[in-house]
C-alpha cells in the first residue's frame, strides 16, 4: 500500500491506495501534527511499503530543508523513516509534484503551473524535464525581489513578491491596516475602504508581474493557474490571459496557453507520480 500527503500551510491531506484504489482518505490542520509525527502514526497502525509527499516548502534529496508555513518536525526525512521503518519515502515540493500531474493531464513537455493560496509557487517542467536546481530550490517564485514591505517574509526579506500576491499576504497588509474583519479578494475590490481597494490593486499588479516573469523566463506552451485564491476567483484567469502580454516579453506569449487546473487534487497525484517515475 501507499501512503500519499499533500502538506500545505493550513492542511494535511492524505490518502492509502492499495492497487491505486483509494481506501482510506482524511484531512487535518497542518499544525495539529508534525509532518514526520503523522507519518508514524499511520505506519504504525497500516501496512505501507511506500510513502510520497508533496511539501510546501524547500526540498533536496529527500531532506526538508525550509518551510515558510510549516513547522517542521525533522529535517531528513527520509533517511530517518525509510532507516526506522524499512520503507520507501519520496519528498518533493508541492508545486514540482503538481506540475508533474498537469504535465501528464494535459500530456505538455513544456508547462508551468502558478498556484495561488497561502504561498505563491510555481513548477515548470521544460522539454520533459522537471526544473529542480542544484539544489533543489529553483522555480521559487514567490521569494523574487519586487517591492520592499513593511513586514518581512517568513524567508528573512521584506521585498518578497509572495507578500504582495498570496493569501498570507493578503492578512498580512489586512492586519496592518488594522481591519476589522478579514475581507477576501472579491470583497477588497468592491470594498469602500481606500486600503482595501489598494490591497486589491497591488495584489492583482503582482499576480500579473509574477505570471509575467515565469512566461518570460521559461517559455512554457501551457500555464496551468491553480490554488484556493484561484479557485475561488476564476475571473483572475481572464485577468491574465488580457494582460500577460504587457507583463512578459512578447516573443514568450505566442501561442501561450492560459489554462485553470482541471485537477482536484494535483499535488497528491503529482506525489504519487513520484513512484511510479522513481524519482527522488
Amino acid at each position: 500500500m501507499i501512503l500519499l500527503i499533500d502538506i500545505g500551510g493550513s492542511y494535511l491531506r492524505y490518502e492509502i491506495r492499495d492497487n491505486n484504489k483509494v481506501i482510506k482518505k482524511g484531512k487535518l490542520k497542518s499544525a495539529q501534527i508534525g509532518l514526520c509525527a503523522f507519518i508514524e502514526k499511520i505506519l504504525e497502525h497500516e501496512k505501507i511499503k511506500t510513502v510520497a509527499i508533496s511539501y510546501a516548502g524547500q526540498v533536496n534529496n529527500g531532506k526538508i530543508l525550509s518551510s515558510p508555513h510549516i513547522k517542521i518536525d525533522r529535517h531528513n526525512i527520509k533517511e530517518y523513516i525509510e532507516h526506522k521503518y524499512g520503507v520507501k519515502l519520496y519528498i518533493e515540493n508541492d508545486l514540482n509534484c503538481s506540475i508533474l500531474a498537469e504535465a501528464d493531464c494535459f500530456k505538455a513537455k513544456d508547462i508551468a503551473n502558478i498556484a495561488v493560496g497561502t504561498g505563491l509557487g510555481l513548477g515548470v517542467i521544460s522539454s520533459g524535464t522537471l526544473i529542480k536546481g542544484s539544489g533543489g530550490i529553483a522555480t521559487e517564485l514567490g521569494h523574487i525581489p519586487y517591492k520592499e514591505s513593511p513586514f518581512t517574509c517568513s524567508c528573512g526579506k521584506n521585498n518578497c513578491i509572495e507578500l504582495f500576491a498570496s493569501g498570507s499576504g493578503l492578512k498580512l497588509w489586512q492586519e496592518y491596516y488594522k481591519f476589522q474583519n478579514y475581507l477576501k479578494l472579491e470583497e477588497l475590490q468592491k470594498s469602500s475602504s481606500e486600503n482595501g481597494i489598494k490591497i486589491y490593486k497591488q495584489f492583482r499588479e503582482a499576480l500579473l508581474f509574477a505570471c509575467g516573469v515565469a512566461v518570460t523566463l521559461f517559455n512554457p506552451k501551457i500555464l496551468v493557474l491553480g490554488g484556493g485564491i484561484i479557485q475561488s476567483n476564476p475571473q483572475l484567469i481572464n485577468l491574465i490571459q488580457k494582460e500577460i502580454a504587457n507583463y512578459a516579453m512578447p516573443l514568450s506569449t505566442e501561442n501561450l496557453e492560459i489554462r485553470k487546473s482541471y485537477l482536484d487534487d494535483a499535488p497528491l497525484q503529482g506525489a504519487y507520480l513520484l513512484t511510479e517515475d522513481k524519482n527522488d
